[in-house]
């Protein structure tokens, strides 16, 4: 019979094996530090094939063993974006708000979008909750053309019978439903014209507008017996094709199974101007764009049969014979698959603990398993890797790197006087999590770290803001540390504040003030945080909601503040909330019940709340009703 040890390790070696196939095997160059092109479809295969011998499948039995913390697109950050160009002769009012983005001036996309005068207004019919990775490919609903400026002309001007995140730039509209993008002339409210329509032939993972220029990121999948050249998108029937040679890899062997694909869109007529592309995984996709580069970041397993063998070598040599050990060693050797190699591996202990007495098998079953937690504790940062490519927004790979662990999304990275900071989890097999932040060079290279925030939790949300950083860990109460980044070579942690529930997104309201958006128990919790001293940062108000959820704990887009009236929207289950922090105080100003609140923008002292059944407009002076309007 099977011992109690042999059929684990059977079972994580299918697992293994499961990840691998469905996984890893779907079915002139250009060289920078770390990184280079193909020069050809025999090239790409050939580093498909050493890849997949040189690297493991850890990451099924990692997800299977709990290992990889459930990894959420709750938002942490944002500031406000620009608005859209004017047209000659156009005037819009004077004050008007615009979606809440990572970066100033970098747009993104989001279900509504205003110039002042119209609204546009997305109804899909779905939200996007933590599991939700990308935009799905498929979406149902209609864009609403919205009279919105003075607010007693409030009304639907049209319907456009295409739903999906928005991008609004000089009169034309763009539309990401699904599987399509379309681009929209709107200078006619009253009839929109459709101008261009790209049909995708792979998924996005990002969308920028900056500059005039759209940056998209698309993600393939890898055609193993047609790597290149890929086809990721076609524009008015039109495939884009991009070649082999431009098309870029690490130069270390990693396990791969989809192609990034960075492109330039003309806004105007949906033309791709520039492409490059690079392998990856499919894994904690994440994107971020500074006003210098995109990082594009996807995760990886280190190889599971050497970090097993290291394991058997170096901590148990007194519970397994040498000769076990040395047969061990020479599969190492083999130049085959990290899979083979991971049976070979299975079949030798195996046969050693089938020889073995029940009561022996039973010692040897207990010593492994405590012994293993153990090691994966002290090397979980060899366990998953994420790697990072540097593109330059005239599409050049500049680099690529890596770091330990896994990000949450795409506010864990921030760029800074040229240094990238990037905050990611490590480990979290058995409860031994940790977290920490990187500090790399402007070549991707590691050049200091802070290790070991939040032992055992998880990170839940994360800002930079210059030479500081903020970062949220949650298991049963919330740490909130506060780092020091101004020497890259030499970061510190500050101050650390330890209180009941937990900050999901962040959002500084000035200087020295930070607010925190998250739950306690069951409830939205509302914390105003003081790091004036970074020493000792402080939790001077908060305010607890009868709401269990808040569209602000999944995206920063629903997030508005507003800081001439020193208030802030937050659109709850039940309806919408004006919150004020004036003299450092939150006090909820005005409830709006009976709407089915999304999210909320302001022309000049008005505040619009935007839900799927109406708009309420309320007047900032007075926080009176002014107008109302049916949406249907």
């Amino acid at each position: 019979m099977f011992s109690k040890l042999a059929l684990v390790l059977l079972v994580l070696i299918a697992i293994a094996a499961f990840t691998y196939v469905f996984v890893f095997y779907k079915a002139p160059v250009s060289e920078v530090e770390g990184v280079k092109s193909f020069s050809s479809e025999q090239e790409f295969k050939f580093y498909l094939q050493e890849a997949s011998g040189s690297t493991g499948a850890l990451s099924g039995f990692l997800a299977s063993a709990g290992a990889l913390s459930a990894r959420r697109t709750l938002e942490s950050v944002a500031t406000p974006s620009a608005l859209p160009p004017l047209k000659e002769g156009e005037e819009i009012p004077s004050r008007v708000s615009t979606t809440t983005v990572q970066v100033m001036g970098i747009d993104e996309p989001d279900i509504v979008k205003t110039d002042g005068k119209e609204i546009y207004f997305s109804s899909h019919g779905y939200r996007r909750y933590w599991w939700e990775l990308e935009i799905p490919r498929y979406i149902l609903g209609e864009t609403k053309i919205i009279k919105a400026f003075p607010p007693e002309n409030l009304r639907v001007r049209t319907k456009v019978n295409k739903g999906g995140d928005l991008l609004l730039y000089n009169k034309i509209l763009l539309i990401f439903s699904g599987d399509k993008i379309y681009g929209l002339d709107v200078s006619n409210s009253e009839s929109p014209k459709e101008v261009w329509t790209i049909e995708l032939n792979s998924s996005v993972v990002g969308a920028r507008l900056y500059n005039g220029k759209i940056y998209l990121i698309t993600r393939k999948d890898i055609d193993y017996y047609h790597p290149c050249p890929i086809k990721p998108l076609s524009r008015n029937g039109v495939p884009l094709i991009i070649e082999c040679s431009r098309i870029y890899h690490p130069t270390k062997y990693i396990p791969i199974d989809v192609t990034y694909n960075a492109m330039i869109l003309n806004p105007g007529s949906g033309e791709v101007e520039k492409t490059v592309s690079f392998v990856g995984s499919h894994d904690s996709s994440v994107v971020y764009m500074s006003e210098n580069a995109i990082y594009v970041t996807y995760s990886y397993p280190e190889d599971f049969f050497s970090i097993l063998y290291d394991f058997l070598r170096e901590k148990c040599r007194d519970i397994i014979p040498s000769y076990v050990i040395e047969k061990l060693g020479k599969i190492k050797d083999y130049e085959i698959s990290s899979l083979a190699k991971l049976t070979e591996l299975g079949v030798v202990l195996w046969q050693y603990t089938s020889s073995l007495s029940s009561d022996e098998r039973m010692k040897l079953d207990n010593e492994l398993s405590n012994r293993m937690k153990d090691y994966f504790a002290e090397y979980k940062r060899d366990l998953m890797k994420t790697g990072i490519a540097k593109i330059s927004l005239n599409m050049e790979v500049l680099g690529a790197g890596s770091v330990p662990g896994t990000p949450l999304n795409q506010f864990s990275l921030d760029e800074y006087q040229n240094h990238l900071r990037i905050a990611t989890t490590v480990g979290g097999w058995g409860g031994d999590s940790a977290n920490d932040v990187y500090v790399l060079d402007k070549d991707l290279k590691i050049v200091g770290s802070i290790k070991d925030l939040g032992l055992e939790e998880r990170i839940y949300s994360v800002r930079f803001l210059q030479d500081k950083g903020y970062v949220v860990t949650f298991r049963e109460i919330d740490p909130f540390y506060v780092l020091d980044l101004s020497n890259p070579t030499k970061p510190e942690l500050k101050g650390e504040l330890k209180i009941p529930g937990y900050s999901s997104y962040l959002h500084p309201i000035t200087k020295d003030k930070i607010l925190g958006i998250g739950k306690d128990g069951r409830n939205v919790k509302v914390a105003l945080f003081d790091v004036a001293s970074a020493e000792n940062p402080q939790e001077i108000d908060k305010y607890t909601l009868r709401e269990y959820w808040s569209d602000i704990l999944a995206t920063h887009h629903a997030f508005l503040l507003d800081d001439k009236h020193e208030i802030f929207f937050l659109p709850g289950s039940r309806g919408g909330y004006v919150f004020s922090y004036k003299a450092n105080k939150l006090s909820l100003t005005k409830a709006v019940s009976g709407i089915s609140a999304r999210r909320a923008i302001y022309i000049e002292d008005y505040l619009y709340i935007i839900g799927e059944n109406k708009i309420v407009v309320l007047d900032e002076n007075s926080w009176e009703k002014v107008k109302e309007m049916e949406l249907s």
